[in-house]
């Protein structure tokens, strides 16, 4: 999307993606510590951007793994001992609203897991391999829903998931399916439209329209 330029680092009304987003945080009463991970190649510009920002609860930026599964064990090994709940969010989530925050965080606290999500409202359909480019099924939608970040857990338990899918070399879609792979239940909060995941041009045009209508997720 932005050539060269990761795209968490493009601008999203004259800020980059990921300085929202940290800031968010930052400014979040409940959090203590934040820890940014980004790709190797990005290490020393995300740490000058922190460093400008002045931003007061970032303990360290770390440079992530191969795949996004390692990235979040890295930072887990970086964040405090003394961790209680830890949320892990998309950084190319700029919008991600207080009340989503607050949430996950009083639900994780309470269930050890949580994420929020929005029940999915296409029908949503499935291909084989057999018959590629024919359909060959069909979900139960009223089972289906889409997820978003942050995903929140007690921290003992995110770390051990990771822990142990590492070991076993199992690799989940995201951080939710390495604690249901343990057969902890998670939570579901309620998410939000604005929530979006900028991955796109029309998605970085449409949360500039949302910014400027002072809408969050």
């Amino acid at each position: 999307m932005g050539g060269r330029t990761p795209k968490q680092f493009l601008p999203l009304a004259g800020v980059p993606v990921i300085e929202r987003t940290i800031g968010i945080f930052d400014a979040h009463p409940a959090v203590r510590e934040i820890v940014v991970v980004v790709p190797r190649g990005s290490l020393r510009r995300a740490q000058a951007l922190v460093r400008r920002s002045g931003f007061g609860k970032v303990a360290c930026v770390v440079a992530g793994g191969a795949e996004r599964q390692h990235s979040v064990l890295r930072g887990l090994e970086a964040c405090a001992h003394t961790s209680d709940i830890v949320l892990v969010h998309d950084a190319v989530r700029p919008l991600v609203s207080r009340v989503v925050i607050d949430g996950v965080i009083r639900a994780a606290a309470r269930y050890g897991a949580a994420v929020p999500a929005l029940p999915v409202t296409d029908t949503i359909k499935t291909q084989t391999g057999a018959r590629a480019g024919f359909l060959s099924g069909t979900l139960p939608r009223g089972e289906l829903w889409s997820v978003q970040t942050p995903q929140g857990f007690r921290f003992t338990l995110l770390r051990d998931a990771h822990t142990k899918a590492a070991r076993a070399g199992f690799a989940g879609t995201d951080d939710a399916s390495l604690v249901e792979r343990l057969g902890i239940p998670i939570r579901i909060v309620p998410g939000s439209d604005a929530n979006i995941k900028i991955t796109t041009p029309g998605d970085r045009k449409l949360a500039e329209s949302l910014l400027a209508e002072g809408t969050r997720g």
